[in-house]
């Protein structure tokens, strides 16, 4: 493996890759043990892929004995990673190590910083940065790989301070071997003892064989057992805390462990994880989709097997079957009915184990904290277990603290009501001030409260839960007097006739009716859905510039408000009240979280009259 005479190319990292080097090394220091995983980790998934790509094409079969190489070399202050994997041409090697290609540094970085030190080992993974993390170590470094089905090897350096270097090389065999020159201070891992430690801790459960030279031959450094193909009663809680961690580049524990196996028409291993902490996405970057890992006969074959539906894409973990060909192909993995009855039974399985979460209410409450707002997904998505979905839900509540479920929610219903009654905005503070709930709160109707973006869509697909309809309270509360009356309306109903003519005069398209309405309190107005979707749906469709969808509101006024009496009293007087009929309308918006129409006029405007009501103090 030596570089042949040529042109050296020299290069600069792209997206801020210097930055980015700089937050590892010194954000991670305390944990530089991790440079090792992560490069074993690359390794093994590299040779997975070569065997995946050889069930296609023959001729990128590997080894026999693939493994994962470790090798120390104390006198020369090098440590050696060397993998049979799939290997790198020129260009893949320039656009993986010379590029931060998914996240860039700028999320990574805030992320980093915001992180507790604990949880900062984790991110690496996360981002897709872990190669940079050999710099943690070491302060030269050189890949040399050769593609699978090629002849041509290359070499890339770098010292991590800007720049790095492409140049021909030569490498008896595909795959990559990766040359850290250790830093001073990295004495420990050039010891054999210590990198075996650091392997059986963080990737005993790789499938490949990991070996470490020493004392002139290779020492097997891990299990590499299937723990999927192990009885429950084979596997310590440690096992599966090591598994997981290692799986997902995870650093925390599992919040649920389902393992199991099933038998009958089709037989499969599973072991499968739901996350203790919510991962990391950067805005624009989520991805949805299942990525459980499939494999056959213990081999890996693809994470893009979608073997959970959307909804369920936090759960992590590992399939496993004898019931498919090695040789199975992406297209036949669309098609095969072995692997929709494997999907039908592993998301069935889920299910049950949320069902079985949801019974501890303060733990399902973290549960639902991290992942509530996907499983909701599924109402809106999924009409084969819509129904299975609606129990798990859980929403917080205008009439008490914590979570409450819609059984609990029609459980505590009154008498007379015939509707579960929900209001979705942006923000669980802004909603529990909202006037929207004056009028309940006012006569002991409780209101469940929304603030995830999907929950302007699932309502609509839910329908109905034990046989009582979601209702928006934004598209009206026509009979809220029914279901409870207020037994003591504070002030007297003024005659609103003529007013709302000149609300409406005043207005004109910017609302399609005013009205008044039973279910304000304090305010003296509030808005209502003009029809069709109810409000935070149409605040959402104007903000993706969709606003030809959206129909205009209705206002609602209160008849007992005093605001509402002195209007009154000036249509009356023939007075011109198209100025506070404006200010009214804007006012309405700000209380449901919209901005005013024209922000600067409401503003003159109500600098207009705070100096005239000053003027006369």
């Amino acid at each position: 493996m030596t570089t042949r005479d040529a042109t050296v190319e020299r290069h600069d990292f792209g997206a801020e890759v210097g930055r980015l080097l700089d937050l590892v090394v010194h954000s991670l220091y305390s944990e530089r043990e991790i440079f090792l995983r992560e490069l074993v980790a690359n390794a093994a998934d590299a040779t997975d892929r070569r065997r995946f790509e050889s069930l296609t094409n023959p001729a990128l079969t590997p080894p026999e004995a693939a493994s994962v190489r470790i090798v120390p070399d104390t006198p020369a202050r090098t440590l050696t990673i060397a993998d049979d994997g799939i290997g790198m041409d020129r260009e893949e090697m320039i656009s993986h190590l010379g590029t931060i290609a998914r996240s860039g540094t700028r999320a990574f970085g805030e992320k980093l910083a915001a992180a507790a030190p604990d949880q900062r080992v984790n991110l690496i993974g996360q981002f897709g940065v872990g190669f940079y993390s050999a710099f943690m170590v070491a302060d030269q470094v050189e890949v040399t790989s050769r593609k699978a089905g090629t002849d041509a090897a290359w070499t890339w350096a770098s010292d991590g301070r800007g720049a790095f270097s492409i140049a021909a090389a030569e490498r008896e065999h595909p795959g990559t071997t990766i040359t850290l020159h250790m830093k001073e201070d990295a004495d420990e891992y050039l010891d054999p003892a210590r990198l075996e430690a650091v392997v059986r801790k963080w990737a005993d459960h790789v499938t490949i064989p990991v070996t470490i030279a020493r004392d002139g031959r290779d020492v097997a450094a891990n299990e590499g057992t299937a723990l999927w193909r192990k009885s429950r009663a084979e596997v310590s809680e440690d096992d599966y805390n090591d598994f997981y961690r290692h799986l997902g580049l995870f650093f925390d524990t599992p919040a649920a462990t389902i393992h199991w196996r099933a038998e009958g028409t089709v037989e499969f291993h599973a072991l499968l994880f739901i996350p203790g902490m919510k991962p990391f996405e950067p805005a624009g970057e989520q991805e949805r989709v299942s990525r459980l890992r499939l494999h056959v006969k213990r081999m890996f074959i693809t994470d893009r097997a979608e073997l959970l539906p959307p909804w369920l894409r936090f759960v992590q973990g590992v399939v496993d079957t004898e019931d498919l060909p090695l040789n199975v192909s992406r297209e036949m993995l669309q098609s095969t009915p072995v692997l929709a009855r494997i999907r039908r039974a592993v998301t069935n399985r889920v299910i049950t184990e949320l069902k079985t979460q949801a019974k501890d209410a303060q733990a399902y409450a973290k549960l639902w904290e991290n992942y509530g707002a996907v499983i909701k997904e599924g109402v809106w998505e999924d009409s084969e277990h819509r129904a299975e979905i609606a129990p798990l839900l859980r929403f917080d509540s205008s009439a008490q603290d914590g979570l409450v479920s819609l059984a609990e929610y029609v459980a505590r219903m009154k008498p007379e009501q015939a509707a579960i009654y929900y209001l979705a905005g942006d923000s669980i503070a802004a909603l529990r001030g909202s006037p929207q709930l004056e009028g309940f709160r006012a006569r002991g109707v409780e209101v469940l409260l929304m603030a995830d973006p999907i929950d302007a869509f699932w309502p609509e697909r839910l329908d109905s839960f034990e046989g009582k309809k979601l209702r928006s309270v934004t598209q009206g509360a026509d009979d809220l007097a029914k279901v409870a009356p207020l037994e003591a309306p504070a002030g007297e109903a003024v005659p609103t006739e003529a007013l709302i003519e000149a609300l409406k005069a005043a207005l004109g398209d910017a609302v399609s009716a005013v009205r008044t309405t039973e279910r304000l309190v304090d305010s003296a107005v509030v808005l209502a859905a003009g029809g069709g979707a109810d409000l935070q749906m149409q605040r959402l469709l104007r903000r993706a510039g969709r606003a030809g969808m959206a129909m205009a509101p209705t206002l609602e006024i209160n008849p007992r408000h005093a605001l509402v009496a002195a209007l009154a009293g000036e249509v009356a007087q023939g007075a011109d009240i198209a100025a506070s009929a404006g200010l009214l309308l804007d006012l309405a918006r700000i209380q449901d979280g919209d901005a005013p129409r024209d922000p600067a006029g409401f503003a003159r405007a109500v600098e207009a009259r705070l100096a005239t009501a000053l003027a006369r103090t």
